[in-house]
């Protein structure tokens, strides 16, 4: 148990007191539970123009809690402060910040020209009085302030714990509005925090599971627009559409594409029966993978794209089986009480998320790719469809409520279970789907 925990959680350990103490560099060392959060502070960024005031302190509160919201950083607030950044190139006094027990230290500075922004930070190790590498700075425009935020964050995150980011990505979801007896639902793109929602359909059709490509610039879904659940690809920035076609009386779902997003994988179901296939996009050539009478749905590639993990109740009851990306035997990897489902690969690709319903509890779980050393991280009337972060550290997944206005939400829980949130939307949403890091 002890390994997993170790490859588990990013351990804000005593090694972090003890580098300090030798006056080694900072850094968030991968080596046990969390004990305590880091604690770290970020002073409103200074304006280097009249024009750029309300907008350095914006990109420093949205920079704040990308960090806090991670729970591996505990943000010291500004009442607490000693000494004032009045100046991006100011000396560092870091007796005052080494006073409030800051570990490290995010400076910045904001400059905005008609309708450019260019923003420039620094992250400091407190303790060892000094800069953690050379600072940097992003620019773009006004109305992309908050992406900028994010990947100032992204920075500060990587070079404290040595692994990438995922704050400047985005979600794809179902948003769903109306009782829960006729809910409406379209899909929706936002920030992975929850702004910036923008509707990509009307809710004139039920759609379900959308999916990114891995460059982040098309999504698959199922829509029942026909009458029957078809496999559309939507083109997110022309927000153009186009359906993959499948043969007559046919359905088609639970998409997903290949790590280099020139093959779908799906369930298909005729003649009451339902397969694993895959399709070329480019030739809409399909491959059937899967021969068996049970049902074979919620596939999803390994990293590498050699394999395939799905679930099947070829067993008599709902599973997780693994197999070769081009169809073969398969080998069953979950084995504990209970039923399971839609299985996600990881990006790191060593563990394997999935949900579990058992005595009644829905739960958001992760495994080893063999099945070993499950780990269930959540619990309630109905937790579903997870979701990993780029960086394989968050999992964003569905939480319903009981009853008739039970609602469904968006929450993100991190590989420990001990960091549950949830995400605000503007209404009900269901079937995240996290994109990569964005170019």
């Amino acid at each position: 148990m002890m390994k997993f925990l170790v490859s588990l959680f990013l351990g804000l350990s005593l090694m972090v007191t003890a580098a300090h103490a030798q006056n080694q560099p900072l850094r968030i060392e991968i080596t046990e539970g969390v004990i305590e959060p880091l604690p770290f502070a970020v002073p409103n960024f200074v304006p280097d123009s009249g024009a750029a005031s309300e907008l350095a302190d914006d990109l420093a509160r949205v920079v704040a809690a990308d960090l806090s919201a991670t729970g591996l950083f505990r943000e010291i607030p500004a009442s607490a402060y000693i000494s004032q950044v009045t100046g991006f190139d100011d000396p560092i006094k870091f007796a005052d910040w080494k006073a409030i027990n800051a570990q490290a230290l995010v400076t910045g500075a904001v400059n905005v020209s008609g309708n450019r922004v260019t923003v420039r930070f620094r992250v400091w190790d407190v303790f060892s009085d000094k800069e953690m590498e050379p600072g940097m700075q992003f620019s773009g425009t006004r109305d992309g302030w908050r992406r900028m935020a994010h990947k100032v964050a992204d920075a500060v995150y990587s070079r404290i714990t040595g692994e990438g980011g995922y704050f400047d990505s985005r979600v794809v979801y179902v948003s769903e509005s109306g009782p829960k007896n006729q809910r409406r639902k379209r899909l929706a793109i936002m920030d992975y925090d929850g702004h910036n929602v923008q509707y990509l359909t009307d809710s004139s059709a039920i759609v379900l599971a959308p999916r990114f490509s891995p460059t982040g610039d098309r999504v698959l879904y199922t829509s029942y627009e026909s009458g029957f659940p078809r496999i559309h690809v939507l083109d997110v920035g022309q927000v153009q559409r186009r359906v993959l076609e499948s043969a007559e009386g046919t359905m088609s779902f639970a998409p997903r594409f290949s790590p280099d997003g020139q093959t779908v994988v799906y369930s298909l179901s005729q003649g009451g029966n339902t397969d694993l296939y895959t399709m070329n996009i480019a030739s809409g050539q399909a491959q059937r993978l899967t021969s068996t009478p049970s049902i074979e749905t919620a596939p999803s590639y390994s990293p590498d794209g050699q394999q395939i993990v799905f679930e099947s109740d070829r067993s008599g009851t709902p599973q997780l089986y693994v197999m070769s990306a081009s169809g073969g035997e398969a080998k069953r990897i979950s084995f504990g009480q209970g039923r399971y489902g839609t299985p996600v690969w990881s990006p790191r690709g060593d563990l394997i998320a999935f949900t579990k319903q058992n005595k009644g509890r829905f739960h958001i779980g992760v495994m080893r790719t063999d099945g070993s050393e499950e780990r269930l991280l959540t619990a309630s009337f109905l937790d579903e469809g997870p979701s990993w972060s780029p960086n394989g550290r968050v999992i964003m997944f569905t939480r319903e409520t009981r009853g008739e206005n039970g609602r469904s939400s968006l929450y993100t829980v991190d590989i420990s279970g001990r960091n549950l949130r949830p995400v605000r939307t503007p209404d009900g949403g269901s079937d995240p789907a996290w994109s990569p890091l964005q170019k």
